[in-house]
């Protein structure tokens, strides 16, 4: 009851966001720059975002060798855009069906490995993100806002890279002395029946889960594999949006785009349903607005691109989750064996020194 609860919660904010975005728009303006798009060009931009489904299977799977050697492409696929479908429609909420679908229909995965993956694939996805971000403000200049405006943006990006690279090394220290956290809170609460106890337990799991996700990063090969397919995953993705913003007969160069694009990433982090509506448009306006581009061709922009970049997902889920034979009960119970094994620190070792080796 309390997911329903928070669902419609997040349902209203992601409305009153959207009333806010457009109260004060000239609609008809807006209908007009909608209709003057060049639909070639959104139409080359939705073939890109395709291709990064692909790509997005292809380091899945690079990132799944380890743990799951010779996983089919087309589940893996499948699995990616069932996953992105759900999390377009239900939010934050859908994160947990990519890993799940694929353990029902690849038998050989384990949902608690895909989960750990998916994890690993948040700190490619935010590492890349940042320093794309931060290192386009060091060379790019906004040709339309004050120096004092832009001084703080550039600020806040600085901010962001400093906070990667920290994060990075934090990573790195976890990944070789793990151990030394999780040993001394086994010797401690792995006996205790308390709530704090239980508490510690699953922080304990928690923790082994990040060391068996970090240590998929090992090997020297896929981790040159999985970067080069992150570096053409973000390519085609900003290749996309300089389309859909070509589209509109912006003169934009890959500075512009990859500015905006920053902007879109902050707003898709609100976790409302639609794919971070509401928050995503105000985001993309402000970033185009910032630049000089009019409100209301900002807002026409952001609208388009909102279901260029997220709509192909839908399309592909839907379609292999009509054809998968489905059965809720099924998902459930797997749902239930990676929050187990969480629960229970067993995700991939039997002690905290083999899940770190």
């Amino acid at each position: 009851m309390r997911k329903s609860v928070k669902f419609i919660l997040l349902l209203a904010i992601a409305g009153l966001l959207l009333w806010w975005f457009g109260r004060r728009l000239d609609w008809a303006e807006v209908s007009a720059s909608v209709r003057a798009a060049d639909w070639r060009m959104l139409a080359a931009a939705v073939v890109l975002v395709c291709i990064t489904y692909l790509v997005r299977a292809l380091r899945w799977r690079a990132l799944l060798a380890p743990l799951a050697q010779n996983v089919g492409l087309r589940e893996l696929f499948a699995a990616t855009t069932v996953g992105f479908g759900a999390l377009f429609l239900a939010g934050r909420a859908g994160e947990v069906v990519r890993p799940l679908f694929l353990a029902f229909r690849e038998r050989r995965v384990d949902a608690g490995a895909a989960l750990v993956t998916i994890a690993v694939e948040r700190i490619y996805d935010m590492v890349a993100v940042v320093v794309l971000f931060a290192i386009n403000l060091l060379v790019f200049q906004a040709p339309n806002s004050g120096a004092a405006e832009f001084a703080r943006v550039r600020q806040a990006g600085l901010v962001l890279l400093v906070g990667a690279i920290f994060g990075i090394a934090a990573l790195v220290w976890f990944r070789q002395y793990s151990h030394t956290v999780i040993v001394p809170l086994e010797r401690k609460f792995g006996g205790a029946d308390s709530f704090i106890g239980r508490v510690a337990k699953t922080i304990v799991g928690i923790l082994k889960q990040l060391a068996a996700a970090l240590g998929v990063l090992v090997d020297k090969r896929e981790l040159a594999i999985t970067i080069a397919w992150t570096i053409l995953l973000w390519g085609l993705i900003i290749g996309a949006n300089w389309l859909v913003y070509t589209a509109f007969g912006l003169n934009f160069g890959l500075g512009e785009t990859v500015f905006v694009l920053g902007w879109s990433l902050v707003g898709s982090l609100v976790p409302t349903p639609g794919g971070a509506a509401g928050a995503f448009h105000a985001a993309t306006a402000g970033g185009l607005m910032f630049l000089g581009v009019a409100a209301n061709t900002a807002a026409a922009v952001s609208l388009i691109i909102h279901p260029v970049l997220f709509g192909p997902a839908v399309f592909f889920g839907l379609y292999y989750f009509l054809r998968s034979d489905v059965r809720l009960a099924r998902l459930r119970q797997l749902a239930h064996a990676p929050a187990n094994e969480i629960n229970e620190g067993k995700a991939s070792a039997s002690s905290p020194q083999e899940a770190v080796s």
